[in-house]
């Protein structure tokens, strides 16, 4: 067991006009191999600005991230770029697939986009069998328009683990899904999280989602709270 998430000191503010708000104030801890830990708040509490500094979408104003052994804050774009690609797996709320693409297409593109080692062939069979593992086996030449938003969140999984990425940020992945949709998502989430042995990180406000967790951590006007281990 390793550390692969390290969060030191974590600031992040904005200006707007003559008064600066502080979005997150101070925020510190790890996540170690293989936990999946959620972090829950109320709209406002920081919990999406924090994941999209996790994945070095932003850039904080002061602290550190470090993924896997690798600080990221002064990385140059393209470096950046290359950490994200080989250590992290993204699943958004809103899905985020190209529409002229096809299911297939879309999870094949993480492979595509990082010129794995492989070959093409061994790439198509990866993606088909993470369909497969979805229920998707029959749908992978559909296109986004042509599947439900259930669907898609599922297409959006296979692709999250298509590169088998030591890390799994997910943003609400079952906030625009009805209850059944929801859970069978999640249930897909974690039974893929195990099978590839990831580290996954979620970001919800929902006790349900939250109680499958090995570990929560809870903010408050940009300050952690709470951070309690537990779980089903």
């Amino acid at each position: 067991m390793g550390t692969m998430i390290a969060v030191e000191g974590l600031r992040k503010s904005l200006r707007t006009g003559a008064n600066r708000l502080e979005i997150l104030k101070g925020i510190d801890f790890v996540v170690e191999q293989g936990e999946f830990v959620a972090i829950m708040g109320s709209s406002g509490s920081g919990k999406s600005t924090l994941l999209g500094l996790l994945a070095g979408l932003d850039h904080p104003t002061s602290g550190n991230v470090i993924l896997n052994g690798t600080a990221i804050g002064r990385l140059p774009e393209d470096q950046l770029a290359q950490l994200r690609g080989r250590t992290l797996g993204f699943v958004f709320q809103s899905y985020q697939l190209i529409p002229t693409l096809t299911a297939l297409e879309n999870v094949l593109l993480p492979y595509e986009l990082n010129e794995s080692n492989g070959s093409r062939r061994q790439g198509m069979d990866r993606a088909k069998a993470l369909l497969a593992s979805v229920g998707l086996a029959a749908r992978v030449d559909h296109y986004p328009i042509q599947l439900s938003g259930g669907e898609q969140q599922r297409v959006a999984l296979a692709r999250a683990f298509m590169l088998r990425p030591p890390i799994v940020l997910a943003d609400e992945p079952t906030g625009n899904l009805d209850s059944a949709n929801g859970k069978h998502v999640l249930d897909l989430l974690l039974e893929l999280n195990r099978a590839e042995g990831t580290t996954l990180v979620l970001v919800t406000h929902d006790p349900a989602l939250a109680a499958q967790a090995s570990r929560r951590i809870v903010l408050r006007d940009g300050c952690v709270i709470a951070d309690e281990r537990g779980g089903a």
